[in-house]
């Protein structure tokens, strides 16, 4: 390969909106990126940087710079440095793991024009290429995520240069396009050359990060390079997610602080007085410090003393602990085998680690209907031709006869270019098209040339084909296997062979496919020289384009329509049009002009494109690409979401917002009932003046209004087209919305656009206090999968690029049951006890000096010995409430899926909250009551056996810290639901470590070795080879953890939990349970949580309990009718 500078190409220009670019030499040309957070200069300041933004790392950074005040510094250095560096350390470590994982600096070095392997390393516009007319094959998993082969194509006019580079070298135009955006899928530009303009768009660009697949050599022209590519302008920053405990800690932690300032007040205050009436008696050998001159001033420094003894109130281990526990249970995701899907080997993923503890309490749960529910696993399944339908089975009789496994399916040997793999039972069809029947060949005609699949043929016969979705793969099959196969491709024909004979139609146009036309054409010119146009599409699109003297034909098509819909197929309707040699002559003239237009492309295009789509023709429908209201019913119907005990089903369909707005409040139109009333149905109530929300949206007021939960009075279903949707989004509109769907069971929405699933998700969002969850399997389900509190990616049929903005992803939708009743249920309660466990020990330890303080007159003397209060939470507790919080479990994972409702208390929050913490808050300070005092009446004019003295300050700093961490360790044992052998060991071996090393720091090796640092020389000899100490330790033990046993089991007596009522009801009868567990599960499925779907074309199913998604069995689905009256 050879290259040359931008020299060589003095006219090469790219002009970018009003500003032109003009680059004379490589050397202002810079195509290197920078996608890592860090390099290995900027590490150290830039990590410590962001960790000491966290409020709890730089208040002990304050606390180290206080501690080198000699007046106030009440502590050892080391008390504060060790944990402030173990944490700094481990919170680096982890994000120095995390930028190397999920980071990488990429530099290119820039040349022109390229030569390439493997990947494009800017966008490029493609020149020439080594196969047929200049095609070039492609993967873009790095882009989209999709790793189906898409096919780029040069231009004619450029792909004759081929692979010489004299040419290459010589090659001298001009480009003009947009300026650098991130749009992947759109790029408009011009090529000028020798006084030709050629229209430049997406299909003849490699975007930097594209695969280049059987490929052997291809050339490019760079339009963006470095940042300016559309892959680097995609790599904004991500939304950083938050749970709502996250929220809550931060919360917590500044009521910390201010009841932390608060004793330190208490105390500073109380200090000022002691020295003010007794301290000067102790003047002699007690004097005040250097420049201390008044009691009011000895109070002031006393304050910050005793904000350095009180600091551990405020935990600095906190949040490293917290992302360890987070690590902990993500790799339980990943290593998850029953969330396995060995068929394409896809383990579970957890692609973040901060929000785990936030899958169990989901309350709302957004999903997409058609492709995530049916996996986008499309086949022909049924047809109407020419008002007649074709795809069910009848036996002598005339009876339908249902379609299973022992079916006998059609032969297709006859067609040696046949998939074997292809299955249809009615024979009828494959007869009409074998008895050259002139609509059933003009539909598979129609569908052998409406695509954009790309052929491959490696071996003779043996054809596959390259679909950039499902639905064109399946129509392109059936086409094949009835006879019309569609064999090649190139940039100006399509090869079909029809009927054993290969015909070449000449491609003229292709009218895209986009979610605003809902449909693509094609327009031929057929080896007889006839110019057809074939287009395929949604229904209600298609029929607005028929010819009037279609319209019986339309109505015997749309009751097979709804047939195939009845029965939870997704179906298209098919149409053609021939065209008049001078008409299309000019419309293509047209068309070239609005192509190789700067501005206002799309609109032009899209003028000329309707122009030419109108009174069309009826080619009759298939079973693919619908989505409305039957589709929509019957998979809410086929997945549980809808069924026929509902009490009324809302459908909300108008085309204005006053519809709209009288639809949710009053005048819904029931399918079920037909009665016309949809909140004042559900809660009359509600539209009383009384009523709390009314009276908030009366207030013109700019606080958010946060809705609380609405009881209906009865079980509820709605549904919306996603045109109603758009007007209930605005304005005032919202709330009505949110407030009647948050009282239905399931709603459902049908037509959706990607930007209103990100809306509705976001309406939820602001008006309820809730957890929200986003899945899909599609690039059309990114911004809600982003929008939601979580993020689920299914890897189905339409790539990746949802796992790809997912926090969570898997191959199957079933699995999303196991992630929320087990691994989110589990992690929610492990953090929730791991919290209370944490403020609870930390209190209980800190609290003992506030006693101590007045007890010492208010000195800021330490209660316990320097080292262990620099061991305490780093080595003696952290380990034991780790092992609980890592390996704890109330019940096992079969449990916890046979009982939803266990499900429900994290919904509610109710495991740790601002009630919870202040729990325990009284619970530490109680604790450190019993820990003061008992220890300190113990000691109190106390000799030892042999009548010396023990009543002295080391001895009972001892025994206070003794007693503190036994009885942490009971307390850790009583939170433990599930015992291994790791918790043991994490407990008894705490308990062990701290033995050994009071014993040996209190030695007389280490006094003489290290005399200013370990003064406690012979304490824990002395001190507790004494029984009266023991029996004192024992009476703290008990009167610390007897009132938590005691109201624990009255407790679980009175008001027990819902684990509590399964442990208790259940798990001590198994029988019981063998003869309820199948009557309960599908019941109990009915009561969980709330869940929305959102779908371009489908749904958003809102329940207040989720376990419909969460536990939903597949039934046969009713057929519905348009007619409400006959709806069963």
């Amino acid at each position: 390969a050879a290259s040359c500078g931008w020299s060589s190409c003095p006219q090469l220009e790219k002009e970018t909106g009003n500003r032109e670019l003009s680059y004379s030499s490589l050397a202002e040309v810079n195509n290197s990126i920078k996608t890592s957070k860090y390099n290995f200069f900027t590490f150290l300041p830039l990590n410590l940087f962001e960790q000491f933004q966290r409020i709890a790392n730089a208040y002990f950074l304050f606390l180290l710079i206080l501690q080198l005040i000699p007046q106030i510094s009440s502590l050892a250095w080391f008390t504060t440095v060790v944990p402030l560096v173990l944490v700094l350390a481990v919170s680096g470590v982890k994000d120095a793991i995390d930028d190397f994982v999920r980071y990488e600096f990429l530099t290119f070095t820039l040349a022109f024009p390229f030569c390439l392997s493997v990947y494009a390393q800017a966008d490029l516009l493609l020149l020439s290429s080594s196969e047929p007319h200049s095609l070039t094959y492609i993967e873009t998993a790095e882009l989209d995520g999709e790793t189906n082969l898409k096919v780029k194509q040069a231009l004619t006019v450029t792909a004759e240069l081929g692979e010489d580079l004299q040419k290459l070298t010589e090659f001298n135009g001009e480009v003009r396009c947009e300026a650098p955006n991130n749009k992947l899928d759109k790029f408009t530009g011009t090529l000028t050359l020798r006084g030709e303009k050629y229209a430049l768009d997406n299909e003849k660009m490699l975007l930097r990060g594209c695969t280049i697949r059987n490929t052997e050599w291809c050339f490019g022209l760079v339009i963006y390079a470095g940042p300016d590519t559309k892959l680097m302008q995609n790599s904004g920053k991500t939304t950083f997610k938050r749970t709502s405990i996250d929220r809550l800690m931060n919360v917590l932690v500044l009521v910390i602080f201010a009841f932390l300032g608060l004793m330190c007040l208490i105390l500073a205050i109380g200090n000022g007085i002691w020295e003010h009436d007794k301290g000067y008696y102790f003047q002699v050998y007690l004097p005040w410090a250097e420049g201390v001159n008044s009691a009011s001033y000895s109070g002031f420094l006393m304050f910050w003393s005793y904000v350095i003894i009180l600091n551990t109130v405020v935990p600095i281990s906190l949040y490293v602990s917290v992302e360890i526990i987070r690590l902990g249970n993500s790799f339980y995701i990943d290593w998850d085998r029953k969330m396995y899907y060995p068929l394409n080997d896809t383990p579970a993923q957890a692609r973040t680690t901060t929000l785990n503890e936030e899958l169990g309490q989901i309350r709302y749960i957004f999903s997409d209907k058609t492709g995530t529910l049916t996996q986008n696993i499309m086949c022909f399944n049924k047809c109407s031709i020419n008002g007649k339908s074709y795809g069910d089975v009848y036996d002598m009789s005339g009876q339908r006869i249902e379609i299973n496994e022992h079916t006998e399916k059609v032969d297709f040997s006859y067609n040696p270019l046949a998939d074997p793999k292809f299955a249809f039972y009615d024979r009828s069809l494959v007869e009409a098209v074998r008895l050259n029947d002139v609509p059933a060949h003009r539909f598979f005609r129609l569908l052998s040339l409406c695509h954009t699949v790309m052929p491959e043929e490696k071996k003779e016969g043996n054809l596959v084909y390259q679909a950039q979705s499902p639905d064109e793969g399946a129509l392109v099959t059936a086409a094949r296997n009835f006879g019309f196969v569609f064999r090649a491709r190139t940039p100006e024909t399509i090869t079909v062979v029809e009927m054993g004979e290969t015909k070449i139609y000449k491609l003229l146009a292709i009218l895209d496919f986009n979610n605003v036309r809902k449909r693509m054409s094609v327009i031929v010119r057929s080896p007889e020289g006839d110019l057809t146009l074939y287009c395929k599409g949604a229904d209600t699109i298609l029929y607005e384009l028929l010819h009037p003297s279609c319209n019986s034909l339309k109505e015997e098509t749309t009751e097979h329509l709804n047939e195939f819909a009845g029965e939870g197929l997704r179906t298209l309707v098919v149409a053609y049009k021939s065209l008049e040699e001078d008409y299309f002559q000019d419309w293509i003239r047209r068309h070239h002009e609005a192509s190789t237009a700067l501005e206002g492309r799309e609109e032009k295009l899209s003028e000329l494109y309707e122009e030419i789509e109108k009174d069309l023709m009826v080619g009759n429908s298939g079973n693919l690409a619908r989505c409305d209201f039957e589709t929509a019913m019957n998979i809410g119907y086929s997945c549980n979401l809808l069924n026929d005990d509902m009490e009324d089903v809302f459908v909300i369909e108008g085309s204005t917002s006053d519809d709209v707005l009288n639809e949710l409040r009053f005048s819904s139109l029931s399918w079920v009932s037909f009665f016309r009333n949809a909140r004042k149905k559900m809660k009359p109530d509600s539209f009383l003046d009384s009523d709390e929300i009314n009276i908030q949206f009366e207030k013109s007021s700019k606080k958010q209004i946060i809705i609380p939960d609405e009881q209906a009075n009865g079980v509820y279903g709605l549904v919306i087209t996603g045109h109603s949707l758009a007007y209930a989004l605005e304005g005032n509109l919202e709330l009505e919305l949110v407030r009647t769907a948050c009282m239905c069971k399931v709603v459902i929405c049908c037509r959706v656009t990607p930007l209103q699933k990100a809306q509705v998700v976001e309406l939820v969002k602001k008006y309820k206090k809730a957890v929200t969850l986003a899945i899909g399997d599609g690039a059309n389900d990114v911004s809600m999968i982003k929008t939601a509190h979580i993020g689920v990616g299914i890897s189905g049929q339409e790539g990746m690029q949802a796992v790809l903005s997912s926090d969570f992803s898997f191959a199957q939708f079933r699995y999303l049951q196991r992630l929320l009743l087990v691994h989110g249920r589990w992690s929610y309660i492990r953090m929730c006890k791991f919290l209370k466990y944490f403020f609870y020990k930390n209190f209980a330890f800190t609290l003992v000096h506030f006693w101590y303080g007045f007890f010492s007159g208010f000195s800021a003397q330490t209660v316990y010995d320097e080292w262990f209060i620099t061991l305490y939470n780093l080595v003696y507790t952290s380990l034991p409430v780790l092992g609980m919080s890592l390996f704890d479990q109330d019940v096992d994972d079969r449990w916890s899926m046979l009982f939803p409702q266990l499900y429900v208390p994290g919904q509610q929050n109710l495991y740790f909250n601002k009630v919870v913490f202040v729990k325990c808050m009284l619970q530490g300070i109680y604790s450190s009551l019993i820990l003061f005092f008992i220890p300190y009446g113990a000691m109190y004019n106390t000799v030892r056996s042999d009548g010396k003295a023990i009543a002295d300050y080391q001895s009972f700093a001892l025994m206070a810290q003794t007693c503190l961490l036994i009885v942490v360790s009971v307390q850790i044992g009583l939170d433990t639901s599930y015992w291994t052998v790791v918790n043991q060991f994490f407990i008894w071996g705490s308990l062990s470590v701290y033995f050994a090393i009071t014993f040996t720091m209190y030695s007389d090796g280490m006094y003489l070795i290290f005399t200013a640092s370990f003064p406690f020389i012979g304490t824990a000899r002395n001190t507790l080879s004494q029984p009266n100490v023991w029996l004192a330790i024992f009476l703290s033990i008990a009167l610390c953890v007897l009132p938590v046993v005691g109201f624990r089991f009255l407790k679980a007596q009175l008001k027990p939990t819902p684990s509590d009522k399964v442990r208790r009801n259940y798990l001590i009868k198994p029988e019981i349970l063998l003869s309820m567990a199948w009557a309960r599960w599908g019941a109990a499925l009915h009561r969980l949580g709330s869940a929305w779907s959102v779908s371009p074309g489908a749904a958003i199913h809102l329940q207040p309990h989720s376990e419909k998604v969460l536990g939903s069995r597949l039934i046969r689905c009713p057929h519905w009718s348009r007619k409400p009256t006959t709806c069963k």
